[in-house]
């Protein structure tokens, strides 16, 4: 049974192997201070052409958003997100744990913030008797496989700047997006219209790992001493910083965002041509079809995915997710088995 299940199914590309293996006997500092670290760092730097930034490898998302919100926040101080927005829906309070409410902005079609969202919010919130915006989180791709555009992410910039709010960005798929068609998003642009980001290799084929970039100067102080707090300063943290450095040496990060969206638009078309429509239009590699509940009970048979919703009584929305492993003839197969039956 092929899986188009998630992303993170297959462990590593076998760059990412090799170096691992190869580096297995070297005795390195400990926590992200050793070479490895610090080069990838330097790579990631001349990647965005931003060099004023903090570069800290962590082990996975979750973990990542809530070491970084949790650190930029003030106790009574609140995050902005959509109604799909993963700290909002898939990351079981983690962020509410670190006592930092997630305001849910909006329900949107498409998944994406608008500048009116954090205004509504913020016109809502006006006093001390109510938590306080302070930081909007958002995610390119988003949830639902759109991908904000340029002008879009620079209206949010500049809302967020107007009203003294922190932009952070959820890059877990940020290969994907920075590949995908009608991007016109450069990696050079996120340093300069986002307070932090982060860039996700477990979804990109890393065995684990996201980089935190911190652009923000206020942002930076003392941060370590929130990764450690928090229980993610990897004591084994060279294990990250090789993985990154395989990724950003050259462009292995990119060719393996750009096949992933490619397999999955290989799927979307073979989809399409066999006469079913989708949830919403992704150029990223989640895509959303609907079909019928008969023949999501044969799918199931053969594949697995996850069930997104129930469109209606007679018909369900699939997500059908890609990756830079995906097996282009299990793309093939999917869609003759789909036109087969």
């Amino acid at each position: 049974m092929y899986s188009f299940k998630n992303d993170y199914s297959e462990g590593a590309h076998k760059r990412i192997l090799d170096a691992m293996i190869k580096s297995n006997m070297e005795q390195t500092d400990g926590y992200g201070t050793d070479d490895y670290c610090l080069k990838a760092a330097e790579y990631i730097k001349n990647k965005m052409d931003y060099n004023d930034a903090d570069v800290h490898f962590l082990v996975g998302g979750t973990q990542t958003n809530l070491t970084a919100i949790s650190s930029f926040l003030k106790p009574y101080e609140a995050a902005i997100a959509v109604s799909t927005g993963h700290i909002n829906t898939h990351e079981t309070g983690a962020i509410e744990a670190t006592g930092h409410k997630v305001i849910s902005a909006a329900d949107t079609y498409d998944g994406k913030l608008q500048a009116c969202h954090i205004e509504k919010v913020l016109a809502e919130h006006t006093d001390e008797h109510m938590v306080k915006p302070k930081l909007v989180y958002i995610s390119n791709p988003t949830e639902i496989g759109t991908i904000y555009s340029k002008s879009e992410l620079k209206s949010l910039s500049d809302c967020c700047r107007k009203h003294n709010l922190f932009l952070y960005l959820d890059g877990a798929r940020l290969a994907s997006a920075l590949c995908a068609d009608g991007n016109d998003i450069a990696l050079s642009d996120y340093p300069r219209l986002c307070d932090a980001f982060y860039i996700g290799g477990t979804k990109c084929g890393a065995l684990m790992g996201e980089a935190l970039v911190i652009c923000n100067n206020s942002l930076k102080e003392d941060f370590r001493y929130n990764i450690k707090n928090k229980g993610a300063l990897f004591a084994k943290g060279r294990l990250l910083g090789i993985q990154f450095l395989e990724l950003f040496k050259d462009n292995l990060y990119f060719e393996l965002g750009d096949f992933s969206n490619k397999m999955a638009k290989k799927l979307k078309d073979g989809i399409t041509k066999a006469g079913y429509k989708f949830m919403i239009d992704s150029d990223t590699n989640q895509i959303f079809p609907i079909f019928p509940n008969d023949i999501v009970k044969k799918i199931s048979n053969n594949y697995n995915y996850t069930l997104w919703k129930k469109e209606d009584e007679n018909n369900s929305v699939l997500r059908l997710v890609t990756s830079w492993a995906t097996d282009e003839t299990e793309v093939e197969n999917f869609i003759e088995f789909l036109n087969n039956l």
